[in-house]
C-alpha cells in the first residue's frame, strides 16, 4: 500500500535566509520582495510578519507603513529551489523516494520505510521535530495519495490520514487544496462551491465540460482515484546502477539476476572511488508508473556484490510486479570510505575473515528483522543495575569499559523490577520466603545485602537506597531481589533478575 508524506514549509524562503545569515531575530518581521512591473510586492513573509498583518502580494510601501522596522530582502527563487533540493537529499534518510515540491515542500514515499522509525506517526514527529529545532517551520501529513497528503498538510490539521479514508479526509477541505488555477477557483466560487466534497458531488460530465479536464484530474488525484507519480531525486554524485528492459519482467528469479548484475556494477564504481555501501536502495519502476522501493543497510562499509545482492533476496518476494517492471535502479544512498585490506597471507587472514563473516551475519540479520534490533550491550560506568549497560551497534568498536568482576550480576534483568511479597526475620536479613508471580519460593541460601545508593548527579535525589540479595530457593532457582527501604520505613521487596 502506497503511503506518501507531503512536507509543507510555510516560511521556507525567510527560514532559509535566517539560517544562512543568522539574522534578524525570529521575533522581528522579515519579508522577501520582488518586482512586478513598477511595483515591489511581498513574495514571502515570516511568521512574525504574518502576525503583524503582512501577507504575500501586499505592496512593500503598504507593508512598511504598517511595520516601520520591517526587514526586507530581495527574493531569490532560484536559491530557494536549490536549497529545497539540498533538503530533499537530506530527507533521503527517511525513504529512497524523495522529490522536491517547489516552492515550499517535499514529497516522501514512506511505504516500507515507516517501521524503521517506529511507525508513521513517529516518522512524522522525527521529521518535523528535526526541522523545527533547526529553525524551519514544518508541517506534514501522510496519506494514500500525494494529492491528499498535500491538501491535508496545507489546508487541514496535518498528521495521519488512515488507509482507505482519503475521501473523508479531503471532503471538508477548501477547493484551494486541489492545486487548480486561480481563474478556475474564481469560477467555482461564483457557483457557490467552496469545499472539495461539494465539487466531488457534481456530475462528472458537466464538470469537465465547464471547467476542463485539469480540474477533474486534480480532484481525482486528491481523492486517490488517479495515480500521481513521484519522480525520486537521485543526486548526481550518488553511485547508481540502472537497467531498463525491452520487455517487462516480473519473475522472482529474473529480479534476483538483475539485482546481482546491478550489485556487481555498483561495486565496481565503489571500488574506483574507494567507498563502501552503508545503505542501499532498490527502485523498481512498473509499467503503470508505480514504484516499488526496498531499502537495506549494512553494519559497516561493504562492497561485496554477492553479499549485497543476497540481502535483497527475502525482500524481493514482497515485490508486486503488477503488469511488469520496466526499469530497476540500485542506489548507494549512503557510503563510507573503505580501504583495501589484505586477507590472504601466511599467518594472516583468519582474524580478518572472522570480522568479515561477523559483518555479513549482522547484515543478514538486519535485513530480516531490522538493523535496529541487532545490537550488543556495552558496559557503562554506573553501579545502578539498569544503567550498567547500553545498546550499541553490533560492530561498534570497544570502548574499553568493563563490568566489575567482583560484583556478580544476573544473566537477565527485569525492566522494570516486579514487586514480590517477602518475609524476613530481621530488617537487614534476607527473606525466608517470597511470593513472585503467584508462586511461593522458600529460600535455602542467601548472600547480602549489597547496598546501592542513588546517583544524585543523574537526578536520583529523591530515590531510596536499595539492599540487594542473591538468594537460592529449595527448588534450585537463583534470584536477585532487593528492598528499597527497611521494613519499618515501609520498604517493599522487588524482583530484579535471575541467574542462569
Amino acid at each position: 500500500m502506497r503511503r506518501v508524506v507531503s512536507l509543507y514549509l510555510s516560511t521556507w524562503p525567510t527560514d532559509r535566509i535566517r539560517r544562512r545569515t543568522g539574522r534578524p531575530p525570529r521575533h522581528e518581521p522579515l519579508v522577501t520582495v520582488h518586482a512586478v512591473g513598477s511595483r515591489r510586492l511581498i513574495r514571502s513573509a515570516c511568521a512574525a510578519a504574518q502576525e503583524a498583518g503582512l501577507h504575500v502580494g501586499m505592496p512593500l510601501a503598504q507593508a512598511q507603513a504598517l511595520v516601520p522596522d520591517l526587514h526586507v530582502v530581495e527574493a531569490a527563487p532560484d536559491e530557494d529551489e536549490a536549497s529545497l533540493r539540498d533538503l530533499a537529499r537530506w530527507a533521503i534518510n527517511y525513504s529512497p523516494v524523495v522529490a522536491p515540491d517547489p516552492p515550499d515542500g517535499l514529497w516522501i514515499d514512506i511505504a516500507g520505510a515507516a517501521h524503521l522509525f517506529g511507525g508513521e506517526e513517529a516518522l512524522l514527529d522525527d521529521l518535523t521535530g528535526r526541522l523545527t529545532r533547526h529553525g524551519i517551520a514544518a508541517k506534514a501529513a501522510v496519506a494514500d495519495a500525494p494529492g491528499a497528503a498535500w491538501a491535508v498538510a496545507r489546508y487541514g490539521a496535518g498528521g495521519l490520514v488512515p488507509t482507505g479514508r482519503t475521501v473523508d479526509a479531503v471532503a471538508p477541505l477548501s477547493i484551494r487544496a486541489l492545486r487548480i488555477p486561480v481563474d478556475k477557483l474564481s469560477a467555482l466560487h461564483r457557483l457557490g462551491i467552496e469545499w472539495i466534497g461539494q465539487l466531488a458531488a457534481m456530475p462528472r460530465a458537466p464538470l469537465i465540460r465547464r471547467f476542463g479536464r485539469d480540474v477533474a484530474l486534480r480532484l481525482d488525484q486528491a481523492t486517490g482515484h488517479v495515480f500521481e507519480p513521484i519522480t525520486p531525486l537521485v543526486p548526481k554524485e550518488t553511485p547508481t546502477a540502472a537497467l531498463a528492459f525491452s520487455e517487462p519482467i516480473g519473475r522472482l528469479d529474473d529480479l534476483k539476476d538483475v539485482v546481482m548484475r546491478l550489485s556487481k556494477d555498483l561495486c565496481r564504481q565503489l571500488e574506483r572511488r574507494g567507498k563502501g555501501v552503508r545503505r542501499l536502495d532498490l527502485l523498481c519502476q512498473r509499467i503503470d508508473q508505480k514504484s516499488v522501493c526496498l531499502r537495506i543497510g549494512t553494519a559497516k562499509a561493504n562492497r561485496d556484490a554477492a553479499h549485497l545482492a543476497k540481502l535483497f533476496d527475502e525482500r524481493l518476494q514482497t515485490v508486486d510486479p503488477g503488469f511488469g517492471i520496466e526499469e530497476i535502479v540500485l542506489v548507494a544512498s549512503k557510503v563510507e570510505p573503505l580501504a583495501e585490506t589484505q586477507i590472504h597471507a601466511r599467518g594472516l587472514g583468519e582474524e580478518n575473515a572472522g570480522e568479515a563473516d561477523m559483518g555479513q551475519l549482522v547484515d543478514r540479520l538486519g535485513a530480516r528483522i531490522g538493523m535496529a534490533k541487532v545490537y550488543r550491550l556495552s558496559p557503562v560506568q554506573s553501579f545502578v543495575p539498569e544503567r550498567m549497560a547500553r545498546k550499541v551497534p553490533a560492530l561498534a568498536p570497544a570502548t574499553g569499559s568493563v563490568w566489575p568482576e567482583s560484583l556478580p550480576r544476573p544473566t537477565r534483568l527485569l525492566d522494570p523490577p516486579e514487586p514480590v511479597v517477602a518475609t524476613a526475620l530481621l530488617p537487614d536479613h534476607p527473606p525466608r520466603f517470597f511470593i513472585w508471580r503467584k508462586v511461593k519460593h522458600t529460600v535455602a541460601k542467601a548472600d547480602g545485602p549489597e547496598r546501592i545508593t542513588p546517583e544524585w548527579w543523574n537526578g536520583d535525589k529523591g530515590s531510596a537506597a536499595r539492599d540487594y540479595y542473591r538468594v537460592e530457593t529449595e527448588q534450585g532457582g537463583r534470584f536477585w531481589i532487593f528492598r528499597d527501604a527497611p521494613t519499618a520505613e515501609g520498604g517493599r521487596w522487588w524482583m530484579h533478575g535471575f541467574f542462569a
